[in-house]
């Protein structure tokens, strides 16, 4: 290990940056990927020079133009496109691959890996003369300003998801930040060689020397300071390294110090800074001899042990013989005040990508960014939510209120008994008319039919599931009579796969009780039902007749009872006249909808930021709330229909109440008012029978489209990709563009079975 340190590279392994990509512009961009090939092939040999490995002046523009690149992509697809990205730990390149599906990864590395080329390059100078130590310092002021930049703009980026067993733990925060301190603290160390090797004032040295130990005490600290898990993955000799070089140059500070004192004739202050000196020497020289420090930093501890040695006795002598001076203690001794002449200099194509690629097109410029299509999207699903859920569920609702006011007060059927002492009413004839066209019965014992079909074939994928998961548990414990097996028992792999399997027993224990009850319902209101698809004249004649004579017609109470009932009839139409209203108005809502299109806006947008910019959906958070703002005044509506429905079934319930305490109590009318009652409750039943089953049939539709399909797919391929249980580097293959490692021929057996 030389006097200083330098990073060195992650390494990695070229990846199949065409097939993910192609597949992701295809599927989610909404373009074809022929338009965009040379991108593609431009970002595989762009990877190729970035991360070559070479130790050269000129990889660091490559590594630069690279990262800009990078930028870009960000800008069009998000982190996580199935672009895998594997690279090994700076710090122990024989320790496997961390591999990330995360683009973000792939630029934290890249610029990892160029701050380690800055190091590497310092590391080459010929320090020797004035303008090697330059050069160098430079490039270690580099190193730390691309390290802070990667602190601060790129690792915040870098999410990691639970599925991510690997972290690749020399990106973390803590060690990023210590390598930043120490490439720092080497620039100024070469900047206290330059001073000493100029001849500068001793005190102006000793100020150099302090703030170079100020740096090295802040790199070792963080890393001090950091988890564990992270302090174990830095190199403990690294560590040693700095803690002495603190010790160093905090005894070369208090020696330079003790010289000024010399110079001033304060004897006693020189031989206070002498000791002083000569104990952070010692601290120095013990952590070299127990730590794995490098013989040429060891040989600087030992000599300048020696000098402070020798400094020290002939102080101690001359002052015993000559000055007869008090020496100070420690606490009487002022701080050195440190002097940094260095900083972290982020190279300025890391913070204006733009000016590094020149005359190059940015890659997948053409494409709209997938911050604009998660803006579209969601913009999207808050307009559907919102005609969804404030008007066709609250049209739905009002208008199963206003059906309930009027079943409770069994009208219109006791109207139009008294209206149509004969026949049937033409609203009751429309409303068979309807169930007969839909066959209606047929209809809802086929769809009854297929939701048990469909709720079975949910279960049966279940328990096929968890039959699997309990012949891997047998297999496994089999396995481990015969293998010694480290990894976890199967049971304990798969407590998630478990959970998961009782939560959609759950789900599909209450769909099958919301199926009873539907079922109990069609029972129930069957007959009646079935009724209304009568021929007309059966109907008719089922339906029991009243007379009302004209002489009771025309008198006074006949009169104030036809007052009523016309009264009455002008609410039931009012009534009428609201619900074409809220209908219209969802269908007005629902043209409206489907002829907006944001994209034109939302495109415009995006090209409004700066070139570079990751584009994100919350920037587009005032247009979507701009353009969501056209559905307002149909929420205004609605509410002003709900307040109007509930004033006429007010009004419709006095007016009712008015209608039969006029009327005389005459069974047949009351007797037909109820049969023509419950054929319209019927009807109102078959409505709601068949808006159940819809229901019915979408939840568990839904569930083996999106939960079940197929379930033991499901079980076999989270067994397989996910769980560590079954992670090994025994075997490798691909399916769907994923690599899975598998490590029994039972595991690859029901994945093949299942999967392909």
């Amino acid at each position: 290990m030389p006097n200083l340190l330098a990073i060195q590279f992650k390494n990695t392994y070229p990846t199949d940056i065409r097939s993910p990509t192609r597949h992701y512009i295809f599927e989610f961009a909404g373009a074809h990927p022929d338009e965009f090939k040379d991108d593609v092939r431009e970002w595989q040999e762009l990877r190729k020079e970035g991360v070559s490995g070479l130790v050269h002046e000129s990889r660091v523009e490559s590594v630069l133009k690279y990262n800009a690149q990078l930028v870009s992509v960000l800008t069009k697809l998000p982190s996580d496109i199935q672009l895998a990205f594997s690279y090994t730990s700076s710090f122990n390149p024989s320790g496997g691959f961390v591999t990330l599906n995360s683009i973000v990864f792939e630029r934290a590395a890249v610029l990892f890996n160029l701050a380690a080329l800055y190091s590497q390059l310092a590391g080459v100078q010929d320090r020797s003369s004035a303008e090697g130590i330059t050069r160098a310092a430079s490039n270690y002021q580099y190193a730390a300003g691309t390290l802070s930049f990667l602190h601060s703009s790129v690792l915040p980026g870098l999410v990691l998801t639970p599925e991510d067993e690997d972290v690749p733990l020399d990106l973390s925060n803590e060690i990023v930040k210590t390598l930043e301190y120490l490439m720092l603290a080497q620039a100024q160390e070469c900047s206290w060689q330059l001073a000493k090797l100029n001849q500068f004032r001793n005190s102006l040295i000793a100020k150099i020397a302090a703030g170079t130990a100020e740096l090295y005490n802040l790199a070792a600290s963080t890393i001090q300071e950091a988890a564990n898990q992270v302090k174990q993955a830095f190199p403990s000799d690294w560590l040693s390294h700095m803690q002495a070089k603190f010790h160093h140059f905090m005894a070369v500070a208090e020696y330079r110090e003790s010289m000024v004192e010399y110079g001033a004739n304060r004897y006693g202050f020189e031989i206070a800074r002498l000791s002083r000196a000569l104990s952070e020497v010692q601290k120095a020289y013990d952590l070299g001899k127990k730590g794995k420090i490098a013989a040429p930093v060891l040989n600087d501890i030992q000599s300048l042990l020696e000098t402070l040695k020798n400094s020290d006795i002939r102080a101690q002598r001359d002052n015993d013989l000559i000055y007869h001076q008090n020496v100070p203690a420690y606490a009487a001794l002022s701080r050195i005040e440190d002097k940094k002449l260095v900083a972290s200099k982020i190279p300025s194509g890391l913070l204006n990508p733009t000016s590094i690629l020149g005359n190059s097109r940015p890659l997948f410029n053409e494409l709209v960014g997938w911050g604009a299509r998660e803006a579209i999207s969601i913009y999207n699903d808050r307009k559907q939510n919102i005609i969804q859920e404030r008007l066709i569920d609250v049209a739905l609702a009002l208008q199963d209120e206003a059906d309930e006011t009027l079943r409770k007060l069994n009208l219109p059927a006791s109207l139009e008994a008294l209206e149509r002492p004969v026949g049937l009413p033409p609203s009751l004839l429309r409303k068979a008319e309807e169930i007969r066209l839909e066959n209606g019965p047929e209809k809802i014992e086929a769809s009854i039919e297929d939701v048990e079909t469909l709720a079975h074939q949910d279960l049966a994928l279940l328990e096929e599931a968890l039959d699997i998961l309990d012949n891997e548990a047998s297999e496994d414990e089999d396995a481990r009579k015969e293998f010694p097996l480290t990894r976890l028992r199967s049971h304990e792999a798969n407590v998630e796969l478990i959970e998961k399997s009782n939560r959609y027993r759950s789900i599909l224990a209450q769909a099958a009780q919301s199926d009873e009850s539907v079922r109990q319902k069609w029972d129930e209101w069957e007959e009646s039902i079935r009724e209304l698809t009568l021929d007309e004249a059966i109907l008719e004649a089922a339906i029991p007749s009243s007379t009302v004579s004209p002489t009771a017609q025309s008198t006074p109470q006949g009169r104030i009872t036809r007052e009523h009932a016309r009264a009455l009839r002008v609410k039931l139409e009012e009534l009428d006249t609201v619900r074409q209203d809220y209908e219209q108005l969802v269908h007005r809502a629902q043209s409206l909808a489907a002829a907006d299109d944001i994209q034109p806006r939302i495109v415009v947008a995006s090209t409004g930021f700066q070139q570079f910019t990751q584009v994100t959906p919350e920037m587009f958070e005032d247009i979507l709330t701009e353009e969501l703002v056209k559905f307002d005044k149909f929420l205004s509506e609605m509410v002003e229909l709900e307040g109007k429905q509930r004033d006429l079934l007010n009004h419709i319930e006095i007016k009712n109440k008015e209608f039969l305490d006029s009327r005389k109590d005459d069974p047949a009318v009351r007797d037909r008012a109820n049969a023509l009652q419950s054929l319209e409750h019927a009807y109102f039943k078959y409505r709601e029978i068949n808006r159940n089953l819809e229901e019915g049939f979408k939840v568990n539709s839904d569930q083996l489209q999106d939960h079940w399909f197929p379930i033991s797919h499901w079980i076999v391929f989270s067994s397989i990709m996910i769980l560590p249980a079954f992670w090994s580097n025994s075997k490798m293959f691909a399916e769907h563009g994923a690599y899975i490692e598998a490590k029994r021929y039972s595991e690859i057996r029901l994945y093949l079975k299942f999967v392909i």
